[in-house]
């Protein structure tokens, strides 16, 4: 980084100090500048998030150790003034830290943030190490942006595009199942009862740290209380659901429904005398989504409809 550009992201850390520390005192906040100044470039959010943070840090610290370091006798009495003696020794401290050793440490902090989805809503997120994660509808996944290589999948289900690194690995955390690529395009799915994890491209290893289970392109493994079950898939519908697809070779009903409850507007049950049966076939999930009723002549049962959605119910 050039002398200039580096002394620019100085000017902007220190803006945001000030803003952070401003804005911690209402006597000081001023909220429309303040408002100004974010929309003034999309950086400022971050710099202000990160100068926050580490305001807050700093309190909770000297909390713990109130002897460490008393404010200068030149601070004006405030109506909370230990409050006031903390925020000018964090204010102290961030901007001690900020001369002290640059730019690159501000960059190293966990800088995380989520992503979600609606039912029925799909969205593409470009990492900036060049890996693409699809995220299906109702799902959502936590990142970090200053780990660009680290995803926790919280809920629903996410196609994985992963540029590979030997030095750097990129991990996925989904539940209880820890996951590191090999250079893969893979798909995981956390339901209800299981996590699964599909490999289209490449090999994943599951659960580096403990058995080490190592999937290629075309295998999968089911885990479900603590046991993995292997299983074969075909690698062209290891995320097929993203070009408007859901393919089950013997799923239970249930396992179904939930899936389409993710990729329709409207959640889908299914009744208990049918949940456990097989379901074998390619839904189109274009074709389901004008018209769910499809489903019932496609999987041989009654679809019924209420005012909540749709439930597979057994023929008359």
């Amino acid at each position: 980084m050039s002398q200039d550009r580096h002394s620019a992201f100085l000017a902007v850390d220190a803006e945001a100090l000030d803003w952070a520390l401003r804005m911690a005192d209402p006597a000081q906040a001023d909220w429309d500048a303040f408002t100004d100044w974010l929309e003034a470039d999309p950086s400022h959010v971050e710099r202000y998030d990160r100068m926050a943070a580490t305001l807050l840090d700093a309190e909770e610290a000297l909390t713990e150790h109130p002897d460490v370091m008393e404010p200068p006798r030149s601070v004006e009495p405030v109506a909370d003034h230990r409050r006031g003696a903390l925020r000018w020794i964090a204010g102290a401290v961030a901007a001690a830290l900020v001369g002290a050793i640059g730019l690159q440490a501000w960059d190293d902090r966990s800088q995380p943030y989520a992503v979600e989805t609606a039912a029925g809503e799909t969205r593409v997120l470009a990492l900036p190490d060049g890996s693409i994660i699809t995220l299906a509808g109702a799902s959502r996944v936590a990142l970090d942006r200053a780990d660009p290589r680290r995803a926790v999948l919280e809920r629903g289900e996410a196609l994985f595009r992963v540029k590979h690194d030997d030095r750097h690995p990129f991990a996925v955390q989904a539940g209880g199942v820890a996951l590191v690529d090999l250079g893969t395009v893979f798909d995981v799915r956390m339901g209800q009862r299981q996590t699964r994890v599909a490999v289209a491209e490449g090999a994943v290893m599951v659960d580096p740290n403990g058995v080490g289970l190592r999937l290629d392109a075309g295998q999968a493994v089911l885990v479900e209380d603590g046991r993995l079950i292997r299983a074969a898939v075909a690698p062209g519908d290891v995320g097929g659901w993203g070009d408007g697809r859901l393919a089950f070779d013997g799923a239970p009903l249930s396992e179904v429904a939930e899936d389409l409850s993710r990729f329709l507007r409207q959640p889908v049950s299914v009744a208990p005398a049918i949940a456990a049966r097989p379901f074998r076939g390619v839904i189109d999930l274009q074709a389901v989504r004008r018209d769910p009723a499809l489903l019932g002549p496609l999987m041989e049962v009654r679809m019924r409809r209420d005012a909540v959605g749709w439930t597979l119910e057994p023929r008359g």
